[in-house]
């Protein structure tokens, strides 16, 4: 059997995932709050007619062995959380985390999910929520009616003056031991797994939390530059193995025209 044309077939899906990934990176390169994806490979078990060590006659052993690999595979991807660069909108509700953290958003059936994706409004209730309205947990509560300021602190502090007066109170974030193990569910939100762990809350600045700047949006850590490079590396490993593809199929034609 020609080992090359599935080993190399196995290479062209493997690249066509990566480049997948990397389209979908480069989609969301002005996406708040998004991080970029990893593709990680592993190859395929192998064929071996000797193993190194095996008895090579009169007490002697081969040093070496004889092994066929049987291509790659996608082994996993995984999300990069490190921090996106931070741009300053000026919107009240427009608040960025700037270290280690999520903010908690309730979905419609109840559920939890976190976000990185601070570019919150308000709704007829005065509840604080996401661009699709689901509302913001992490301790928010309701703005009154007549809000002249919200101000919020590095701390989470915030504040809502009205003309009756202030009310005061503070924000939490949430974070997890693995958050590369996050599912992504889309809407600029993940939910919890247990390859992530449970979630973990505290308050921003303290024991290892990030901060929440006001006034700011996390964007995109999609640096377009790196992910063109990975672009032009995946297509030209593709080519690659569609040329041991048809280097398999010529040799195989060889074969076939041989004659006794």
């Amino acid at each position: 059997m020609n080992l090359s044309l599935y080993s190399a077939a196995t290479g062209m899906e493997a690249q066509q995932l990566n480049l997948n990934t990397i389209a979908n990176n480069l989609a969301n390169v002005n996406t708040p709050g998004f991080k970029r994806s990893t593709i990680e490979f592993q190859d395929l078990l192998y064929q071996k007619p000797r193993n190194a060590g095996s008895d090579a006659g009169g007490g002697n052993q081969v040093p070496t062995g004889i092994e066929v690999g049987n291509g790659s595979r996608v082994a996993g991807t995984s999300k990069v959380f490190t921090q996106g660069q931070l741009t300053n909108t000026g919107e009240r509700l427009d608040l960025a985390i700037q270290g280690d953290g999520f903010f908690e958003v309730q979905r419609p059936d109840g559920t939890v999910a976190y976000t990185r994706a601070g570019s919150f409004k308000l709704n007829s209730t005065g509840q604080v929520v996401t661009t699709d309205g689901m509302p913001v947990l992490s301790g928010f509560q309701n703005v009154p009616a007549g809000t002249t300021a919200i101000n919020v602190a590095e701390t989470g502090d915030v504040t809502y003056q009205t003309s009756a007066g202030s009310q005061t109170f503070r924000l939490t974030l949430s974070r997890f031991a693995n958050p590369a193990g996050l599912a992504s569910m889309g809407g600029n939100l993940y939910s919890e797994t247990g390859s992530s762990g449970t979630a973990e809350t505290g308050q921003p600045g303290v024991e290892g939390f990030g901060t929440v700047m006001q006034g700011y949006i996390e964007t995109s850590n999609v640096n377009i530059v790196e992910e063109m490079v990975n672009l032009i590396t995946a297509q030209r490993a593709y080519e690659v193995n569609s040329k041991s593809i048809q280097t398999s199929d010529e040799m195989l034609q060889n074969v076939n025209q041989l004659k006794r």
